[in-house]
């Protein structure tokens, strides 16, 4: 699974949605007009239809921007309770069976269990909550009509806004309500189901040889824990007797030594490291090529996936990011980078030995290049390097390339020398290598003939963590604007058709929500096999999908064909809610903050869209006969 991490800055946002939401409320709103109009004039004649077109949309203004709060809150109050006497509290009890047998089937010892049970809890939730809505909002209306109920309603001075508006908000705070139990047992849940502790196995502790690399970091112990959970993990004590048990499965302990009468004890934490939020800090990825050509993208080693491009192994092929903002203030101690990295081997070589990389540090502007870190990087595991702010490389190094005697390469590696008197001891991360807060961080490939691939989110500066908690929140409330664009899509079908008929209707436009990216990249033609038509072809020829048809008559016809068809897909995909965007489970199970910008993005999208299906419902209520 790929987590997108990178954000669009609020104030980069908000001027451009605005523009563009207005245009298409204006855009609709002139259809539906000129539809509207020539629905009336088809059936009571031009006069008379454009009489009663005019006449709804001056009346509407009334009833759009004169609603009494005081009514709104009585249909509001009356839609729950109706929703409570169609026993919604059965789904929170299914919750709850959920949660109680769940322990039964989650493995607390697999590689990563917080991303297991943050998915389990987080998806379940999603489907009970969106079925419910789906169900409720979408049979409310049409039942009520069924059973008289709405007749009694609208003989009171009632305004047919007033009627949308209330369901809408009955079913929304109903589902409100059922979020904030169940993300709070889910917390409850997910903390209890991770929460363990290991012993200390004595007789493993044994002392480090002096000449241990972790005797330099005051680590004279190191040893075995039990094994709970499936695992087991290192232990490391410095002469004081305290320590911890090693990073495993996302997680380490804190472990102190005491003494209880005559006896050591030693006294293990619980889990840490593993419930987090990182803080992340993205640069622009660009690419040098193996003449150090700056280039768009990297080389092609013939994956049809295009998410990563792959760094070429052994030449002056690299990856660079640029970030800003790298201060002191913001990094007082050190720099965290984060990797995660492709792999593309040419050869199989030794799988566990991982493919070398290195880790350059460069000034921009003076061009000032310094060695960080040489790397052994390993396919789609998170590689986490702290770099001191005062740096102090050992050696460099540069491309040796041997020729023949017709002057042709026969080979290209790495050779390593000693710093020399003439350059200096010391570089400091601020002073020598960053220019105004800007700094570049290259990756290169260091096996000939092997590759790494990256893209612009696989690498970031960790600036800090955030509330883990408060970040499993904001999960939640992705399930919340979800669950909001389904009361308002099935409100508003309700307000026209029968029940079973606007339920099929919500649930075309949540799969449409949820594919609408796909939709959109099929409709710029940025997709394999060309758009639908092509597509098709493709499927029952079995014609390969990076290849060109055979020209013809044929292949005319479709390609014009789908011309057409894809102008009209960009518009309904643009007209679809970005219901997948919502989707933040992936940013909570793997540790990444979901930031104040992303939630007001995505909220004042589910306001536009709740908005614009009120007004359309509340139309359509209003032209029914039960309305007037």
């Amino acid at each position: 699974m790929v987590i997108e991490t990178e954000q669009i800055p609020f104030h980069e946002w908000i001027l451009w949605a605005s523009l563009n939401w207005l245009l298409v409320v204006a855009a609709l709103a002139v259809t539906g007009l000129f539809l509207s109009s020539l629905i009336a004039v088809v059936r009571h004649g031009p006069a008379r239809g454009l009489e009663l077109t005019f006449r709804v949309v001056g009346s509407s203004f009334a009833d759009l921007f004169c609603m009494s709060p005081r009514r709104v809150w009585a249909l509001t109050w009356l839609a729950i309770k109706d929703s409570l006497r169609r026993r919604v509290v059965i789904v929170f009890v299914l919750f709850l069976i959920l949660l109680l047998f769940a322990g039964w089937f989650l493995d607390p010892g697999s590689d990563h269990p917080l991303r297991l049970y943050i998915s389990f809890v987080l998806t379940s939730t999603s489907y009970l909550v969106l079925l419910l809505m789906l169900f409720l909002s979408a049979f409310s209306l049409p039942a009520d009509l069924k059973s008289k109920t709405l007749h009694t309603v609208v003989t009171k001075p009632v305004r047919p806004s007033e009627i949308v508006l209330g369901r809408m908000l009955g079913f929304i705070l109903l589902g409100t309500f059922l979020l904030v139990l169940m993300g709070a047992m889910s917390y409850v849940f997910v903390a209890r189901g991770l929460a363990h502790t290991h012993e200390v196995i004595p007789s493993s502790l044994k002392v480090v040889q002096p000449g241990d690399d972790a005797a330099k970091g005051d680590v004279p112990l190191k040893g075995k824990s039990t094994s709970v959970n499936n695992h087991r993990h290192d232990v490391a004590l410095d002469r004081k007797g305290r320590g911890r048990l090693e990073m495993t499965q996302d997680h380490f302990h804190r472990v102190i030594r005491r003494k209880q009468g005559d006896k050591t004890v030693y006294e293990v934490g619980q889990p840490e490291g593993m419930r987090i939020a990182r803080v992340p800090v993205y640069g622009k990825l660009r690419f040098m090529d193996s003449q150090r050509q700056e280039k768009e993208a990297g080389t092609n080693v013939g994956d049809e996936w295009s998410y990563r491009s792959y760094i070429e192994g052994g030449s002056l092929a690299a990856g660079v990011w640029s970030f800003e903002g790298v201060t002191p203030e913001q990094f007082p101690e050190r720099l965290q980078v984060e990797m995660t990295l492709g792999v593309f081997r040419t050869w199989k070589g030794d799988i566990e030995q991982g493919i070398a990389g290195v880790l350059l540090l460069r000034n921009p502007k003076t061009g000032l290049t310094v060695e960080a870190k040489i790397f052994p990087a390993r396919e789609f595991s998170t590689d986490v390097h702290q770099i001191a702010r005062k740096l102090t490389p050992e050696t460099v190094y540069y491309l040796k390339r041997e020729e023949d005697s017709d002057g042709l390469v026969k080979k290209v590696k790495y050779v390593r020398e000693e710093i020399t008197g003439h350059r200096k001891s010391q570089y400091d991360l601020f002073d020598d290598l960053t220019d105004d807060g800007r700094l570049e961080i290259w990756l290169q490939c260091l096996d000939p003939n092997q590759y790494l691939g990256v893209a612009q989110a696989d690498m970031y500066l960790r600036a800090r963590d955030a509330s883990f908690a408060l970040n499993f929140m904001k999960g939640y409330f992705g399930i919340w604007m979800q669950m909001v664009l389904v009361v308002g899509f099935g409100v508003m079908f309700s307000t026209f058709l029968s029940g079973s008929v606007a339920m099929i209707a919500t649930v075309g436009m949540l799969i449409g929500g949820f594919f609408r990216a796909f939709m959109i990249k099929l409709a710029m033609g940025e997709t394999y096999g060309g758009g639908p038509v092509e597509s098709f072809i493709r499927l029952l020829t079995q014609d390969n999908v990076v290849s060109d048809l055979p020209a013809g008559l044929r292949t005319t016809v479709a390609q014009t064909t789908d011309a057409v068809l894809q102008k009209g897909l960009l518009v309904v995909a643009k007209l679809l809610p970005p219901l997948r965007e919502f989707d933040c489970a992936g940013y909570v199970a793997y540790g990444f903050n979901i930031s104040a910008d992303w939630i007001a993005e995505q909220g004042l999208t589910t306001l536009s869209f709740a908005v614009a299906l009120f007004v359309v419902g509340y139309f359509f209520l209003k032209t029914r006969e039960v309305a007037k």
